[in-house]
């Protein structure tokens, strides 16, 4: 992994690690997520081909701390601010489940600086929770509040992985031990589903301007896959790729065809997977 970087921003710093050579790519995770969980193998394969910033966001590892509340529409200005660090007037924006709505607020808010987009996991809004959020998104809050290390990484590896690839040899660990590299205060968590589970973009998403491509697991039980095919409907420009058998986290279950996904599509290519 890259050597942790900081970006002094008017809010406070923000933590990031950069790698690759090539167009700018920003990366931009989940709930409880930060930049160690894009996996090894997926975040290598987009760094061949272009350059890649993975950041943590407010409250996490090495960010500035918070005390309050805050909204998916302040996350996408944090994200505005580390734009504006790096000195990249665009770039294309990869966002995964509340990264997603992340990124849908950042294109929304600031179309210029967002080439191409890549939606991963994510959903546009919930009307109806339950026709959004699968039966293990709570897992978040539970692993944020339980107060006991084993049962809280048990959470997130349910939440995030299928059973299946979960089950094979060295894999709980290898995501527990990326889970963990990285301080998650447990309020943040909660303030992080909070916000996620009120964005609601979808009478604004038809003026999304960026092509792009959604992304979805059919195992996905943290957010459903019917709600990444209403996202994929909702926008004037986008393709929607499926997972067969993938958890929430596609990306890290078949990081090669992920990547290879989100590769073709920034550089304006038709998939060869």
């Amino acid at each position: 992994m890259s050597e942790i970087e900081s970006a002094g921003t008017p809010a406070g710093p923000i933590a990031y690690v950069r790698r690759g050579a090539g167009e700018p790519l920003l990366l931009i995770h989940g709930v409880s997520g930060h930049h160690g969980m894009w996996g090894e193998s997926f975040l290598a394969a987009v760094a061949e081909r272009f350059d890649v910033v993975a950041f943590d966001h407010r409250g996490i590892g090495r960010s500035w701390r918070v005390a309050e509340e805050f909204t998916v529409a302040d996350l996408a200005g944090d994200a505005v601010a580390l734009l504006d660090h790096l000195g990249w007037e665009s770039a294309h924006v990869l966002g995964a489940s509340m990264g997603g709505a992340v990124a849908q607020e950042l294109a929304l808010a600031h179309p210029s600086r967002v080439r191409r987009l890549v939606l991963g996991c994510t959903w546009a809004g919930a009307d109806a929770l339950e026709e959004t959020f699968g039966e293990h998104a709570p897992n978040f809050m539970a692993s944020a509040t339980c107060g006991q290390r084993r049962l809280a990484l048990d959470l997130m590896v349910e939440a995030n992985l299928s059973p299946g690839f979960s089950a094979g040899p060295g894999r709980y660990e290898e995501f527990a031990a990326a889970a963990v590299s990285v301080r998650v205060p447990g309020p943040v968590t909660v303030w992080q589903m909070q916000a996620a589970q009120a964005h609601d973009a979808r009478d604004r998403l038809g003026a999304l301007t960026a092509p792009t491509l959604v992304l979805h697991g059919t195992g996905d039980t943290v957010v459903r896959p019917g709600a990444g095919e209403r996202l994929a409907s909702l926008l004037p420009d986008a393709s929607l790729e499926r997972y067969d058998g993938a958890g929430h986290l596609f990306f890290w279950e078949q990081p090669e065809r992920a990547a290879a996904a989100v590769v073709a599509h920034l550089l304006g290519r038709p998939s060869q997977i």
